[in-house]
């Protein structure tokens, strides 16, 4: 009955839809809202399409008799008494199914858990929560805990699942917590914050669709690879209007894709890097130490120093950006020059200057190239990406402007112009914007780019039913359609471009994306623990209401301008007015895996608890020993058991840096930036697999791990805890002593 309704409530909005877009022309404001109909049932369509998979996924049986199915979308029965036929999983309706428990039943005396294989029901758990029942079940296990394991148990396919079906009460805590401030969901690795984020943004825009939908949602990953891993989460649960990015991606018109030490990113990323680029501008609005010399046409004016700098100083003082307050400078400047002109004619003229000629001289001095080659000596239009070349490339820039960085540090700042950008460019480069003054040049050119095309094909469409119609007048020897109007006729391609796209200028996620001073309904920012100062600041300017989620691990702060405290991040913003919500439970690495990474978890500072495993595999983690100059072979043939272990999964093998590209050969894989998580097997540095999981993990060579940066305990964490079914280490070197768990693997290994 459901999916039946399902295909009559798409058949609808796609009519309606098809309507909309059909409608001629009428006044602004009727044309807004067709629009804005037509882009709700394009979502609506959407929707359906992603319910598809998993459309209904539970039942209550409540007191009473009453039943109430539940699912990825609510859906009423529109033929009669528009009786709810189904209830959204974000409806309050719908948070029993979640947070019920028999010790707290709220009503419900059984939950069943219906699994789904597109529209056939593949198992059925039925959970009794009243406890007078004798099939009462036991509290303390999670909620669903058949269809949990199955989850937590399934093959990896390189792309996020949503858990919709799986949501337990500590999760949908997080999820549910009320819209305004920041929430910071600190979570050790597996207890899934990532998940809990994605849900949390589908809720929020189901509860606050009309605020959200305008400003939009930002969702912030630590890499372009994690994305892409994390993007079907959203669509799947009927939301696709979210703009989802790395930091580096956050300034349109800039591609950040070079590399670059560690150790420059963590100067980089400092705080007082905002004092840096404040005093590189400054350092541009130049005062000459002996003066200004014009020769002009009607003969030297000068200005000394001290009229200079009294010029520059009024032009600061005008409190604009930089490349605005340009036109401030130049007046000043013309009218000291002007005064200058003056007072040298009234002592040539023995003081007979008439009162007008103030304006004539202005006017002659605006219209003079040399003085506007001045003006842009001491005052010059600079672009951020100008400013900060400049500055890298000019060791005394660098002094000057980083007076407070030792000149260590100065010199590792120092490069030479050109090579492109680095992620940690990224938010001094919006400082700079900032400081200087919008330049939209680079996204107005993107959404002129992404208009033509738009146009392009909308009018491809046109030309294909023009097409259409003339081939049916000409075989038809009497057209008795020869005077209706076709969609040629009601709509032009640029109409038809603006409505697919939800307007002239693209959907709110679209214009978002292209403007760099938009700001948005929510932010929410994964692996928020390895962002650095900088990196906050430019968060910031982008949520000014300071509506935020934030999750991460303090634990796997890698990052060595990354934080270990949420306190020390926030207090500058919000002072103490931010929430801390914790997941203490571990659904992704089995006991046995979680065991080993504790032993690592425990010698970190901050200590952190480690989370609790709900599962149990029977299979020990283990080691093997090589020799050097075997162990690219020992990698590949281990990478060959685990595939045959894991069947269907995904195996990754993680390197140290210096390793990565060798084991990247010898194994087959991607050793570039931007691996494809969807093949068997990938080779990552464990910077590349942050956020990420696998059925079965290679970690090789811990101890360089642990060698290769000051926070390499962080990283060894990390790394051991992707695998949700299958741990082993391949070592030339010694293995660390915190991994004495480990079982070497000539030891019968059990199989579960």
């Amino acid at each position: 009955m459901l999916y039946g309704r399902l295909d009559r409530l798409r058949e609808r909005a796609a009519a309606r839809l098809a309507d909309a877009l059909a409608s001629p022309g009428g006044s602004d404001q009727a044309m807004s809202e067709r629009d804005s109909f037509a882009a709700e049932e394009s979502r609506r369509i959407v929707q359906l399409d992603a319910a598809e998979h998993g459309l209904c996924f539970g039942r209550l049986d409540l007191d009473g008799g009453e039943r109430r199915y539940v699912g990825r979308l609510g859906i009423a029965d529109d033929e009669g008494d528009y009786e709810q036929l189904l209830v959204d999983w974000r409806a309050p309706a719908a948070r029993p199914f979640y947070v019920a428990t028999a010790v707290a039943p709220d009503g419900v005396r059984r939950r069943r858990h219906i699994r789904t294989r597109l529209r056939r029901v593949v198992a059925v758990d039925d959970e009794v929560l009243d406890r007078h029942s004798p099939d009462a079940a036991e509290a303390g296990g999670p909620a669903g805990e058949a269809a949990l394991l199955a989850a937590l148990e399934a093959s990896r396919t390189g792309r996020m699942a949503d858990i919709v079906e799986t949501i337990q009460a500590e999760q949908d805590r997080v999820i549910r917590s009320p819209h305004p401030g920041v929430l910071v969901v600190q979570g050790g690795a597996g207890t899934g914050k990532t998940a809990v984020a994605l849900h949390r943004v589908a809720y929020l825009l189901y509860t606050h669709r009309e605020q959200l939908s305008r400003r939009g949602v930002l969702v912030v990953g630590p890499s372009a690879t994690f994305l892409r891993y994390i993007g079907q989460v959203l669509p799947s649960l009927g939301e696709t209007g979210v703009v989802l990015a790395p930091v580096g991606e956050l300034v349109p018109g800039v591609t950040a894709d070079r590399a670059e030490p560690p150790r420059v990113a963590e100067v980089k990323g400092r705080a007082e890097l905002a004092g840096v680029v404040a005093a590189a501008v400054q350092d541009r609005q130049r005062v000459p130490e002996r003066g200004l010399e014009l020769v002009l046409d009607t003969g030297t004016v000068r200005l000394d120093a001290r009229a200079c700098r009294r010029v520059r100083d009024r032009a600061r003082r005008s409190g604009r950006p930089h490349n605005e307050a340009r036109a401030v400078f130049a007046g000043e400047l013309v009218g000291a020059l002007a005064d200058a002109v003056l007072d040298g004619l009234a002592r040539t003229a023995g003081g007979a200057v008439l009162a007008g000629e103030l304006d004539d001289v202005r006017a002659e001095l605006r219209a003079e190239p040399r003085v506007w080659r001045a003006i842009d000596g001491l005052w010059p239009v600079l672009t951020p990406q100008q400013l900060l070349s400049d500055l890298f490339a000019d060791p005394a820039r660098l002094a000057a402007a980083a007076s407070g960085l030792i000149g260590a540090e100065r010199a590792l700042l120092h490069r030479e112009p050109g090579g492109g950008w680095t992620p940690a460019d990224v938010p001094l480069l919006d400082e700079a914007a900032e400081l200087l003054g919008g330049d939209d040049r680079a996204a107005r050119a993107r959404v002129a780019r992404l208009r033509r095309a738009d146009v392009a094909a909308a009018q491809g469409v046109l030309d294909i039913l023009a097409g259409s119609a003339a081939h049916e007048r000409d075989d038809l020897d009497d057209w008795e359609g020869a005077d209706r109007l076709t969609a040629v006729d009601l709509i032009d391609a640029d109409r038809l471009a603006d409505r697919q796209r939800g307007g002239p200028d693209g959907t709110a996620a679209e214009r978002a994306a292209a403007d760099r001073t938009w700001t948005y309904g929510h932010v929410v920012v994964d692996e928020a623990q390895e962002l650095s100062a900088m990196a906050w600041r430019l968060l910031m300017r982008r949520c000014p209401s300071r509506s935020m989620t934030l999750v991460g691990d303090v634990a796997q702060t890698g990052d060595l301008a990354g934080t270990a405290s949420w306190q020390r991040v926030l207090e500058p913003y919000v002072g103490s007015r931010w929430r801390l919500a914790e997941l203490t439970v571990n659904y992704r690495m089995p006991a046995e895996v979680m065991a080993v990474a504790a032993d690592v978890l425990a010698g970190l500072d901050p200590p952190v608890e480690p989370p609790r495993s709900v599962r149990e595999t029977g299979v020990r983690p283990w080691h093997r020993a090589v020799p050097v100059a075997e162990l690219a072979g020992e990698v590949v043939a281990a990478v060959g058991a685990e595939l045959a272990a894991v069947g269907d999964g995904r195996v990754a093998v993680l390197t140290p840096a210096a390793l990565h590209a060798e084991l990247s050969g010898a194994v087959g894989g991607q050793a570039g930036d931007d691996p494809d998580l969807e093949q068997p097997v990938v080779v990552l540095t464990v910077r590349q697999a942050k956020g990420l999981e696998f059925d079965s993990v290679l970690v090789v060579e811990p101890d360089a791990i642990l060698a290769e940066s000051p926070r390499g305990g962080n990283d060894l964490y990390v790394a051991l805890t992707r695998a949700t079914q299958r741990l082993g280490v391949l070592h030339a070197g010694p293995l660390p002593a915190q991994l004495h768990r480990l079982v070497p693997a000539a030891e019968p290994v059990a199989v579960p």
